[in-house]
């Protein structure tokens, strides 16, 4: 108790939370070294242990993990364990970038704006000619802002914040 911010009530951990479910780690490239080799271990031994306790208990949970990173370089930087990759590496699956995904880029970009609102031919094309470095994330997040701030229905280039591609190539 008082081990810190928030520890004066009981919380099950993440593992103990998605205990014969699943659990998810995003970006698990950028996992710190000593955070790798603590997860190793639950997943070697099959269990963790609270803080401040002696006592083990049981987990049992499927991992999902995703990263941006080139791993196997990460592995000869030593930025990330290779005993930790073979645990985790199962059914890969490599997803290309949403800039050469125009047809998911429509689909995705219309569910995130909604039915209240539409995309102009020019907002379309300044949509389908960004290069996305943020994804799917850097998407939700124009469309969301851009509907929330546009003053008509249908949603602009301008209101998207994209300049047209010779201009951004400019302004760089």
């Amino acid at each position: 108790k008082g081990a810190f911010t928030g520890a004066d009530r009981h919380r099950e951990g993440v593992f103990r939370q998605a205990h014969g479910g699943t659990l998810f780690l995003d970006e698990i490239g950028d996992m710190p070294v000593a955070v790798q080799t603590r997860l190793l271990r639950v997943l070697q031994e099959g269990e963790v242990q609270r803080v401040g306790s002696e006592q083990c208990l049981q987990t049992d949970v499927r991992i999902i993990s995703a990263t941006h990173q080139n791993l196997e370089q990460a592995i000869e930087e030593k930025l990330f364990r290779q005993d930790l990759y073979f645990r985790l590496r199962g059914i890969e699956l490599c997803i290309p970038a949403l800039r050469q995904r125009h047809e998911d880029l429509v689909l995705l970009s219309s569910h995130f704006l909604g039915t209240e609102r539409y995309f102009t031919a020019d907002a379309m094309a300044a949509l389908l000619q960004h290069t996305w470095p943020g994804n799917v994330r850097e998407l939700k997040q124009r469309v969301e802002s851009a509907s929330a701030m546009a003053e008509q229905a249908g949603l602009t280039r301008s209101d998207l914040g994209l300049q047209p591609v010779a201009e951004a190539g400019l302004q760089s």
